[in-house]
């Protein structure tokens, strides 16, 4: 299980390793918009996304035995380089298994932070098998990208600070958005949040056609995605929810926004314009969600959390012009 204790020890753990981020916004923004917008800008955490959170965390759970065979992981890359900088800092040895394809922002910074990278096809490979092979045959410890209850813990702490962050500003949020993949980022973060403010909505954001937590929420049952789809919100492209994460995200979600990859880029460049804040296209759906959903969100306070800024530049340009 996931409780408000297992979050506030990895705020402890986390205490000098993660960078509390802050709560950005612009009234300028605020007046077009008709609502007050918070961001919590996780792409300005180490390793550009808040993915170190959770790394941290699970590996400093790890005995001194299960430390010293190392850790394995597979990633599009933000939980890659979060558990290489995680692994480097605790002097852990760390496999990372990455798309072939994935951004080379993301390969190479991986390396840049001491994970051995093993890439693959993401279209013939399946990066779950392959790392648990590579667990079997070294004894290292499998670290999930999502499926795990110190990973959520970890990633919870984003949660806590927004929380304490609304309370020394004296406001509640009326809802707070978050993107979403596997799913364990907002399992921490719902949990966190309505441990202290309860009246709070807390919803997922997902890009089209991979709103797996969407459906599933309305479904009450965990559903899959249909196949054959791509999104450029690559760091949130999940088939579907994660088997720890959607009992937690059942219980403590409002709901979800499936957003449009037209307004995915709109929230990036809204972000960079106004709040000269770098987003990569997963890591903005929840500023998309709040964009697309104005109409409905006059005179509420909205926060949006930013999960991730790991774009490479190209792409970045490319779509704001």
């Amino acid at each position: 299980m996931l409780t408000i204790e297992m979050i506030t020890q990895a705020a402890e753990r986390l205490k000098d390793v993660a960078i509390q981020t802050p709560l950005l916004e612009s009234p300028l923004l605020n007046n077009a918009l008709g609502f007050r917008l918070l961001i919590k800008p996780e792409c300005l955490q180490k390793t550009g996304s808040f993915k170190i959170r959770g790394a941290y965390n699970k590996i400093a759970s790890l005995d001194e035995t299960q430390r010293k065979a190392g850790v394995v992981a597979y990633s599009s890359g933000n939980h890659a380089q979060g558990v290489a900088a995680a692994a480097s800092a605790m002097g852990v040895a760390a496999k990372i298994v990455m798309p072939s394809d994935a951004p080379r922002i993301k390969l190479d910074n991986t390396a840049h932070w001491g994970g051995e990278v093993i890439t693959y096809d993401r279209q013939a490979g399946d990066r779950a098998e392959i790392a648990r092979n590579i667990a079997e045959k070294t004894g290292a410890t499998l670290v999930p990208p999502y499926d795990d209850y110190h990973l959520m813990a970890g990633q919870g702490t984003a949660g806590l600070e927004i929380a304490e962050q609304l309370d020394a500003l004296g406001i509640q949020a009326d809802r707070v958005i978050c993107p979403v993949g596997g799913g364990g980022l907002i399992a921490g973060v719902s949990t966190a949040m309505l441990a202290s403010q309860a009246e709070t909505e807390i919803w997922a954001a997902e890009p089209c056609n991979f709103d797996d937590t969407k459906r599933s929420l309305e479904a009450r049952t965990a559903l899959s995605i249909e196949p054959g789809h791509s999104s450029i919100c690559d760091s949130i492209v999940t088939a579907r929810p994660g088997r720890l994460t959607f009992p937690i995200n059942l219980k403590t979600l409002s709901g979800g926004y499936s957003v449009n990859e037209p307004d995915v880029v709109t929230a990036m460049r809204v972000l960079f314009t106004e709040l000269k804040v770098v987003a990569e296209p997963g890591g903005a759906v929840s500023v998309a969600a709040a964009w697309s959903n104005k109409e409905a969100f006059q005179g509420q306070t909205i926060v949006a959390l930013v999960s991730g800024g790991n774009v490479d530049m190209d792409s970045f340009l490319g779509w704001m012009i």
